[in-house]
Parts: C-alpha cells; sequence; structure tokens
C-alpha cells in the first residue's frame, strides 16, 4: 500500500493557512476519490482509497507540524512500508513561488520543520518521495512565520486552488509512469523560484 502523507496543523484556525498545503492537497486527492478522512490511528486522521487502481492510505498527522514524522513512522510501521517504495509526502515550501510544485526522490528538509522531524523519526534517511507546494507570495515577506500561519489571502486562492490541482495530477503520474515521469512533467522552473539546496 502507497502512504500519501500531508503535513498541516489541525485545527480550523489553520485550515486555510500556506503552512497546510500538505493537508489541503490530500484533502483534493480525498474529494476526487470520494473518501472522507475521518479514520483515527497512529495519531493521524487516515483514509483508504483506490487511486489509479493502486490502494492507498491518505494521511494528515494530528500531532501538529513540528512532530509529524512520529505519525509518519508509526503509519509505516503499522502498514509494513517501505518509506523509499511507498512514502509520498506533500508539504508546503517557501522557497517556490506559490502555484508550482516539484517533485522530488530525497532531500534535505530545507529548514521546513515538518520534514525535519519526518526525516529524524526515519533515522536520518532522506530516502522518500515528496511533492512540494509552493507557497512563497508575490510580496516581500517581514516574517515568514506570521504569512505560513495566516490564511491565505483572497486574491491567492485560485492560485493555490492550481497547485492543489498538479499536486493531484502528479501523485497520479508517480502512481501509473513512475516518478520521473512526474518530474518531468512538474518540475518547471517559474519566474521567481528562489533556489534551494536538496
Amino acid at each position: 500500500m502507497k502512504l500519501i502523507v500531508g503535513l498541516g496543523n489541525p485545527g480550523i484556525e489553520y485550515q486555510f493557512t500556506p503552512h497546510n498545503m500538505g493537508f489541503l492537497a490530500v484533502d483534493r486527492l480525498a474529494g476526487e476519490c470520494g473518501v472522507k478522512i475521518t479514520n483515527r490511528h497512529c495519531r493521524a486522521v487516515t483514509a483508504r482509497a483506490v487511486l489509479e487502481g493502486k490502494e492507498v492510505l491518505l494521511a494528515k498527522p494530528e500531532t501538529y507540524m513540528n512532530h509529524s514524522g512520529e505519525s509518519v513512522r508509526e503509519l509505516l510501521e503499522r502498514y509494513e512500508a517501505d518509506p523509499e517504495r511507498d512514502l509520498i509526502v506533500l508539504y508546503d515550501d517557501l522557497a517556490l513561488p506559490l502555484g508550482s510544485i516539484r517533485v522530488r526522490e530525497r532531500g534535505s528538509a530545507g529548514g521546513h520543520n515538518g520534514m525535519k522531524s519526518v526525516i529524524t523519526c526515519l533515522g536520518g534517511s532522506q530516502e522518500f518521495l515528496r511533492i512540494r507546494l509552493g507557497i512563497a507570495p508575490d510580496h516581500v515577506l517581514t516574517s515568514g512565520k506570521d504569512y505560513v500561519l495566516s490564511p491565505f489571502r483572497k486574491a491567492q486562492l485560485a492560485t493555490a486552488d492550481e497547485a492543489l490541482d498538479k499536486s493531484s495530477q502528479a501523485v497520479r503520474v508517480i502512481l501509473t509512469l513512475g516518478v520521473a515521469a512526474a518530474m518531468n512533467r512538474f518540475n518547471q522552473k517559474v519566474d521567481g523560484e528562489a533556489g534551494q539546496a536538496e
């Protein structure tokens, strides 16, 4: 079974914030599959679904962002899944412009606390698939933390929605054609992209 995990913070106050793009991406997949993410186990809310003919588990850790890895580790253990082969993590990335996504087979946390937790809880391994959803706005930020934890501006919603569509398509391409095909299709550099070490 493939584990498709979105990172974010539980609670209505965080629901439509940039830092919850991972949660929103998993919600989008659930909606397309006609399932509700309501089962609670391994410190996450989950739903089983069939996506592109493959059984998947959609999951949103309820540990809050900075401890996401604890839930991911429990899910992997419960379903006897291999992180390198079976795990896809979706999360927000302030180094990419809002609306863009990147598919990566491995890499560092890049300053993202949720990803730091996942990597730590996997024994330091960075060898797992991830889809980074860009959240950088087109204006200069005075505080990145305030921005990522504040609701999207109305003018940003359509662009964020496009990124969620792309992330859903990317997951489907990964499941059907493989990660290389997804990277070729979705990793197009866009204007305003900041450089980031993997």
